[in-house]
Formats: C-alpha cells, structure tokens, sequence
C-alpha cells in the first residue's frame, strides 16, 4: 500500500494527487496543477494516487444514461447543469475539450487503476493519466474495457500483451484497493486531492496560484522523518 509521498531531497517536492479517472474536476485539476508545476522555481514530481467516487458500479461497467438517472433522477438537476457548463467553459483554456454527450457507460474505474500503478513502475504515469482522463472524457470510451486499456498502454508504449494478461488476471487488485482504503482513511472524501510531501493537502480542482502557494508551503517546511 502506497502512503503519500515524502520528499527525496531538499530541493524536490512529492506531491501525491488522489483521483478518479472519470472524474472531470481531476483532470482540470490536474491541468492547473501543471501551470503551477511549470512555473515554480524547484523541482515538483506528482504521484498518481487511486480513489473510486462510486466502487459500487458493476465490474462491467453500467449504461451512463440509467445510472445517471438513478443517480440524479429523470432530469440533470440545475447543480448539474451548472457544473456541467462550467467544466465544458473552463476546459477550453487547458486544452480540454469535454464531450459528455459521447459518454455511454459508466465504468467501473479498478482496472484503469491497476494501468496506473504499471505505467507508474515504467515512468509513465503522467501519459497514463492523460490517456485515460482523455479516452473517458472526451472521446466517450469506456476505461473499464480491457481493450480500450490495452490501447491505451500501446499508446504510451507499453506492452499490450504483458497488460492484456494481467488485466485478465486479478493482479495487483487487492493493493489497488488497499491503497484506496488507505486514503479514505486519512478522510479523503472527495477528488481531486493533492498531498503534499505528505504533510498536508489541497483538495479540490484549484487555480495554478493556490498550488503554488501550496508549493511554496512545501519548501519551506522541514521534511518529514
């Protein structure tokens, strides 16, 4: 089980983002962190932590129309509506084009979890993130198929056989969802959250200046022991 992040050295700050892969406000968030990564003076290095916002969603995932409507009822309520709009007016600034319109399912996000922890073990892990992040969000697939993640792990070139195979299996199932009760027991309740040098956290979908402030924070606080 990962726990966050602790500095490696003085001049490098860790930063664990709990998030969930079919979650809009990760990805935006994880975009205005990047500005902020971008411009600060040191060295910032981000770890990809797993959460799932609804672990009750079937290991084959659920149609997006009816879960959504179990979820929110016969019509997106105008919270919805308004977060909606939101996202799909920000988006455009960070390079983000979000389609909810060409979402059909609803996956279940534990194997798209498991592609993160390999593709983290091969340094790949800021790829993975943007792949899947995309794949869901704007072109609509379904992170929960196996073959949309085999596509995904040849894409930022791992290998698809060795990945088709362990997503096949159960491996790695049980530490993903160890990790994810490990940050649910730190009262991680929502995502995005960013964990810093595992000292303290920023939560939510925060502007470039709020994660530099954090960064600031970071350096200037003794590490951990």
């Amino acid at each position: 089980m990962a726990k966050p992040s602790k500095s490696s050295s003085a001049s490098a700050i860790e930063v664990d983002m709990v998030s969930d892969f079919v979650c809009p406000w990760c990805w935006l968030g994880y975009r205005q962190f990047q500005v902020a990564q971008k411009q600060f003076k040191s060295s910032v290095n981000i770890a990809f932590r797993p959460y799932m916002l609804d672990p009750t969603v079937p290991d084959a995932g659920a149609d997006y129309k009816t879960y959504m409507k179990a979820k929110f009822g016969d019509g997106p309520s105008d919270k919805f509506k308004t977060m909606r709009d939101h996202l799909e007016t920000a988006g455009p600034d960070f390079g983000i084009a979000f389609d909810f319109n060409a979402i059909t399912r609803r996956p279940n996000t534990l194997s798209a979890h498991r592609l993160m922890r390999w593709a983290q073990g091969q340094d790949l892990g800021a790829a993975c993130a943007e792949n899947l992040f995309r794949a869901y969000l704007e072109d609509g697939l379904d992170i929960g198929d196996i073959a949309v993640l085999c596509a995904i792990a040849e894409e930022i070139g791992m290998d698809g056989d060795i990945v088709a195979d362990l997503l096949a299996s159960d491996n790695d199932k049980i530490d993903v969802q160890n990790e994810i009760m490990f940050f649910r027991g730190l009262g991680i309740s929502g995502v995005p959250t960013f964990i810093y040098n595992g000292q303290f956290a920023l939560q939510g979908a925060q502007d470039a200046p709020s994660h530099l402030k954090a960064m600031a924070e970071a350096r200037a606080l003794p590490a951990e022991t």
